[in-house]
């Protein structure tokens, strides 16, 4: 896919001042750990992350998503009366009919003439709705499109704790399936599409490369409860599984884009914990590029983690203009989208 006029007019994120970290979640599983026999530390050990962020109990995805496109139209050029489109991208919604988007729309006060709708697809949703929103940009049908992800990883992770506490049959075996849901953090993110013509300088979305292992999606699977989920995970082979589709999936962006692996300024990859980085940047031949993580301070926070990444790594003078970013995105299921980016 490549896009010619698709660019990023304005963005922001929201993060709660509330945080948990690792030290906090394993001194709440200290029966647990204790009857294990676990090493203390070990949370952050495995996965590099030392804390996340947690929204207040009953905080809907919808007011997050909306606190982060409220600060988005206090630097954005373009008005709220001039989105076309409004999706909704987060894996988090606030219940499954009608759609989230039609909450958040109503917060901001959008045009009646505003398309909107949910999409989801795990941690992809932001970038799958990117490519969605561009083509539609691309082909003429809109102007500017709304992308936002609400992520609240709260009540994942409070479930799995109570479990993990009250199920005698937990041992250091089938804990594993779990350790992923401690990794999840909260986060909302809120950008503005539109096309070059009202926003000559923005940051540009070139194109990218898409492909899909759907004989993978058993690894990850959550329950669907939109207010105490419960998730499963083999996370040795959705990582095992998941390397092999990013590799395809980079060399079919080096095509599409007439890249090499020397193209890119800066390369982001999805926020899930060391481990995934570390093969990541390895497996793409790109450890020599410049990079930024936020799971350290955030965990994994879904749909949100690739553009908060992105948006923090702007912020703090990673990524400078004219640089080009890789967004290596992946999501279980399996599907990966990976997009570049000329700042």
């Amino acid at each position: 896919m490549k896009f010619k006029n698709l660019v990023i007019e304005s963005f922001a994120y929201a993060i709660s001042d509330q945080e948990m970290t690792s030290e906090m979640i394993e001194s709440d599983l200290s029966p647990l750990y204790e009857r294990l026999k676990l090493p203390e530390g070990r949370l952050e050990l495995m996965t590099g992350i030392k804390s996340r962020r947690v929204w207040a109990a009953g905080t809907k995805p919808s007011d997050l998503s909306t606190q982060a496109a409220e600060k988005l139209f206090l630097k954005s050029k373009i008005p709220k009366a001039d989105v076309d489109l409004l999706i909704h991208a987060s894996v988090c919604r606030d219940f499954l009919e009608p759609a989230t988007a039609s909450v958040v729309h109503a917060n901001l006060g959008l045009s009646n003439k505003a398309m909107i709708f949910d999409l989801s697809n795990a941690c992809l949703g932001v970038i799958n709705a990117i490519v969605v929103a561009g083509n539609m940009i691309e082909n003429g049908q809109i102007k500017t499109a709304l992308i936002v992800s609400g992520e609240n990883g709260g009540p994942l992770l409070q479930n799995t704790i109570r479990e993990l506490l009250n199920n005698p049959e937990i041992n250091r075996k089938n804990i594993k399936k779990y350790i992923a849901n401690l990794t999840i953090g909260s986060a909302a993110t809120a950008l503005l599409m539109t096309h070059r013509d009202l926003s000559p300088s923005s940051p540009s979305i070139l194109g990218g490369a898409a492909l899909t292992d759907s004989s993978a999606n058993h690894l990850c699977r959550g329950d669907g409860n939109t207010h105490s989920l419960v998730m499963e995970t083999d996370s040795e082979e959705l990582l095992k599984q998941g390397i092999i589709l990013a590799k395809a999936t980079w060399l079919n962006l080096l095509t599409e884009l007439s890249w090499d692996n020397n193209s890119p300024d800066v390369v982001l990859t999805h926020q899930v914990g060391t481990a995934h980085e570390k093969l990541s940047l390895e497996s793409l031949e790109l450890t020599h590029k410049k990079t930024f993580k936020t799971y350290p301070r955030l965990g994994n926070t879904g749909s949100s983690a690739l553009p908060i990444t992105l948006m923090m790594a702007a912020e703090e003078g990673i990524i400078t203009k004219g640089e080009k970013v890789a967004l290596l995105g992946i999501g279980s299921g399996l599907s990966s989208i990976m997009l570049g980016v000329q700042w």
